[in-house]
């Protein structure tokens, strides 16, 4: 890899090789937009690019059928979308059976499951109680998207959140579907990296899709936890305080600086996509991903 000089004597990797360069190009150009259904949902969904990739939430204040109504609706407008199915809005095997149905009717490829944070509605207290029933219907889906943890979990030791990945990786093998890893948000690339390197040892194989927050201002961001409710805003701060501090630091986060040191280590770690957490602000965040794409031709 080329380098340069640093100013103490020491030699430094240059900022992006030529390689690095392409591999930065290629995740941001097949970026996740992830969305959450709050009222100005649709408003935003005009600032995406034609045929882009969706990922629909599940919001604790609404349900799963709304998730999957927002899906239509986009899926109408020639948009692939990924419906968010959090595990705790399941009411029962009943509700499976709904969503698997709806799954099929409205031609969904690709899901993504969560333990989620609302009040269990139902039987299913995390994702791989879910997801489990889920695959016995058999539905009719390539892949199956699953969370993951970089910065640790509040409430779930570390050897059991190995544990989980193992099992619903093996699940989603066991059921012939392809799968992946999105992580949530966490700021240090060189965490990011070790973990996914320990991951990686401990067997856990399925591609991982770099979760990185959009470009939004501090306004839209207290603006969108007000409209998520005070309840899920508190539980979403406890569990992401130091993500919300980031955040909300003067000038915001820029995600290259994420994007750019795993790139280099993109192919070891088998750093598939990415996964842009856009808290509705789709106008600042485009921007940014169609700056960082001229400035990478240069």
């Amino acid at each position: 890899m080329p380098t340069t000089n640093h100013p103490n004597g020491r030699r430094r990797p240059s900022v992006l090789a030529r390689g690095d360069k392409a591999v930065h190009r290629r995740l941001l150009e097949g970026m996740t937009y992830e969305l959450i259904p709050l009222r100005n949902i649709h408003d935003q969904s005009k600032f995406l690019p034609p045929g882009a990739t969706i990922s629909v939430t599940c919001s604790p204040a609404k349900t799963i059928d709304d998730t999957l109504d927002l899906c239509e609706q986009f899926g109408d407008d020639g948009f692939t979308t990924i419906p968010h199915f959090a595990a705790r809005m399941v009411e029962g095997e009943d509700h499976v059976d709904r969503i698997a149905a709806r799954v099929a009717g409205l031609g969904i490829r690709r899901v993504f499951v969560i333990g989620g944070d609302a009040d269990p509605r139902g039987p299913f207290t995390d994702a791989a109680g879910f997801l489990r029933s889920f695959l016995d219907r058999g539905p009719d889906i390539d892949t199956v998207g699953i969370g993951s943890y970089p910065d640790g979990h509040s409430t779930i030791p570390e050897q059991a959140l190995v544990d989980a990945l193992l099992e619903k990786q093996e699940m989603i093998a066991a059921a012939g579907l392809e799968g992946y890893m999105s992580t949530q948000m966490c700021f240090d690339a060189g965490t990011i990296g070790e973990w996914l390197a320990l991951r990686r040892s401990a067997g856990v194989t399925l591609p991982c899709h770099l979760g990185v927050p959009g470009a939004v201002d501090r306004t839209k961001l207290l603006t969108i936890s007000i409209r998520l409710g005070i309840g899920h805003s508190a539980r979403y701060l406890k569990k992401n305080r130091t993500s919300v501090i980031r955040l909300l630091s003067p000038g915001g986060f820029n995600p290259n600086k994420l994007i750019a040191p795993l790139s280099r280590r993109a192919d070891d770690l088998d750093i598939a996509g990415l996964h842009c957490f856009t808290f509705n602000a789709v106008d600042t965040t485009e921007d940014w991903r169609q700056k960082s794409l001229r400035d990478l031709k240069r």
